[in-house]
């Protein structure tokens, strides 16, 4: 009887350790569960924030997919005191095992598993804990993660085998969600305390390290104190381990949690339109005629010379990565290194803002009281002024999520009239008001809008850009995306090739209306009128009578063919004698890089936004 029972015993050890020596083959080799392929464990984190960086080397902000702006930091980079702090916390044999630590296994088996002591602590190492993170998704149950248990386990042995141990942490601290859209090591420490991870004190390091247990019920900004009281549980683990002394401890203990906190989000910072022009940009396919609706051909013409001149429009797929698939600037961790100069963005910032806003809006809205349908002009119609609003209400997400919700014309109409809770931008800050969506189409045309871009007329080189006055609210560019008549500035041009056909500036020309054909310009003043003036003193006059005389001395397509040479887009643009007065619309980036020819003794420069971009 003895000898059976013994036989038994024996025989189902010998089952057991068969059946997890077969299921560890098995998740090894994929047969059960998941396994990442060997190219997944090279490269396990696949998503990093792409960085864009001022010419004076401050980061102005970055490119993240979704919440995951994870922002890479070397082992170097990293405080001690986080490292540490990580070690003696979550797992204090880091360094004497291959993945698994058998001591802590069997202790969470017993504690936790056989006499249900839940606060005796886990087994998972720090490895395990970050094949977790990688590749297990959340468990429904407590059975299923008993069963990503085995294979997060072999998950781990496979990372130990590819990567030192410096690596495994540095992979650990760049993956983790700290919260508050803190993802990897260096958000949090710029989103809790406004530093880099290298230069973090032991009681910032330990705060951080505390989140690791869970973020969520830990969370410094809703539960301070819960908070500090899980750093001096991380700070008793280190004087523990013996990485700080009792008077470390003490000292750092008895701090109150000293946070400087702030959220991130990607509008936020300086450049905001800047930043939103360089993504499209640099994120552009080949542009397609059948994508470009008709009233916007123009802006084919523009794009489709870009994409064969300009190496940086569609940057991201016209360049692959080692793969052969194209970058990513949400996910393939780019360092964009740009040209604009952080300090005069700022400058130009509060410019745009403090002369539109404290001066023209304020003189803007004065003059609408009297308006009986403002913010429009008087000479419009009211049947053109409903036609306005109706096309914005049609442009909208709200007419456009209605009517694919299967709503009729009538329904959405009806909708846009009836008063609704909303959040509108003042210059004093947005206020929360009751009024219709109609209204609040009409409330946002009262705003005056304004562009600003600044750039090196030798080397191209964009300093400021500045696309509108809030980017929050009011995200059409005015740089790059708004075109506007652009009027007497065009005359230089036209006097720039009169010259180049011969005249000089101190040539002489009558200064009187002259009619050609069914048109005779008007002329704002009428000084010197009828006299003989030099072209020099027409053109500080902006006067309309000499321009219209030397645009019929020459061929309005010559006239065309300069203004492409000086990098203006005339697309669609009809040759004739009133060009003289600039009818033609252009954006502002184009006619700034066109008056840099002026600057630059004749030669264009075309705008340059990006110095360097680093995989």
């Amino acid at each position: 009887m003895r000898k059976a029972l013994v036989k038994f015993l024996w025989g189902t050890f010998a089952t057991v350790v068969s059946l997890v020596f077969v299921s560890f083959v098995a998740i090894w080799n994929g047969w059960i569960g998941y396994m990442p392929d060997i190219e997944d464990l090279h490269n396990p984190i696949s998503r990093y924030a792409s960085q864009v960086y001022s010419a004076d080397g401050k980061l102005i902000g970055t490119y993240s997919m979704n919440r995951e702006n994870r922002i890479h930091v070397s082992y170097e980079n990293l405080s001690p005191y986080l490292i540490k702090a990580l070690v003696a916390t979550e797992d204090e044999r880091f360094y004497e095992h291959s993945g698994i630590d058998f001591i802590a296994l069997g202790r969470a088996i017993v504690k936790r598993g056989l006499l249900g002591q839940v606060s005796a602590g886990g087994g998972s190492t720090i490895t395990q804990q970050l094949a977790k993170q990688l590749y297990s998704h959340t468990a429904e149950s407590t059975t299923e993660r008993l069963l990503q248990k085995p294979i997060e386990w072999v998950i781990a042995i496979k990372l130990e085998r590819y990567y030192t141990k410096e690596e495994i942490i540095t992979m650990y601290l760049n993956y983790f969600d700290f919260l508050h859209n803190a993802v990897g090591i260096k958000n949090a420490s710029n989103v809790y305390f406004s530093k880099d991870p290298k230069n973090l004190t032991l009681d910032e390091a330990a705060t951080l390290v505390g989140l690791c247990k869970n973020p969520s019920f830990f969370n410094p900004v809703r539960y301070p104190e819960r908070c500090r009281e899980r750093r001096n549980v991380v700070l008793g683990q280190m004087l523990k381990a013996g990485y700080i002394s009792s008077a470390e401890y003490n000292a750092n203990a008895a701090q109150e949690l000293a946070l400087n906190f702030h959220r991130t989000d990607h509008k936020d910072g300086v450049a905001a339109y800047f930043r939103e022009f360089l993504r499209q940009y640099m994120m552009a396919k080949k542009p397609e005629l059948s994508k470009y609706p008709s009233w916007n051909r123009a802006q084919y013409s523009i794009d489709s010379v870009a994409w064969e001149t300009d190496p940086l429009y569609g940057w991201c797929n016209k360049n692959t990565k080692k793969n052969g698939e194209p970058y990513n600037v949400y996910t393939d961790g780019l360092k964009i290194f740009t040209t604009i100069d952080s300090r005069m963005q700022r400058y130009a910032e509060e410019a745009v803002r403090r002369h539109v806003g404290g001066f023209l809006q304020p003189e803007f809205t004065k003059e609408n009281r009297t308006k009986t349908n403002a913010p429009f002009t008087t000479a419009l119609k009211p049947q053109e002024v409903k036609a306005i609003l109706e096309r914005s209400m049609r442009q909208s997400d709200r007419y456009r999520v209605m009517r694919q919700q299967g709503a009729s014309e009538e329904e959405i109409k009806a909708a846009f009239n009836k008063p609704t809770e909303m959040t509108v931008f003042t210059y004093h800050g947005d206020i929360d008001t009751v009024m219709s969506p109609m209204d609040s189409i009409r409330y946002v045309k009262s705003f005056l809008r304004a562009g600003f871009m600044s750039m090196d007329p030798r080397t191209g080189a964009v300093k400021a850009y500045v696309g509108g006055i809030d980017f929050d609210h009011f995200k059409y560019d005015m740089v790059t995306q708004g075109r506007r008549q652009v009027g007497s500035t065009i005359k230089p041009f036209l006097y720039a090739l009169s010259m180049a056909n011969g005249m000089s500036p101190c040539d002489k020309v009558r200064n009187a209306p002259r009619r050609f054909g069914d048109w005779c310009p008007r002329n704002s003043s009428h000084a010197r009128y009828g006299q003989m003036v030099t072209l020099k003193w027409a053109l500080s006059m902006s006067n309309n009578w000499v321009s219209a005389d030397l645009m019929s001395k020459i061929n309005p397509q010559d006239f065309l063919r300069i203004l492409r040479d000086f990098g203006i887009n005339t697309y669609g643009i009809y040759p004739s004698i009133v060009l003289c007065l600039g009818p033609n619309e252009a954006s502002l980036s184009e006619m700034v890089s066109a008056y840099t020819t002026f600057a630059n003794h004749g030669i264009h420069t075309s705008p340059m936004f990006v110095s360097k971009i680093e995989d």
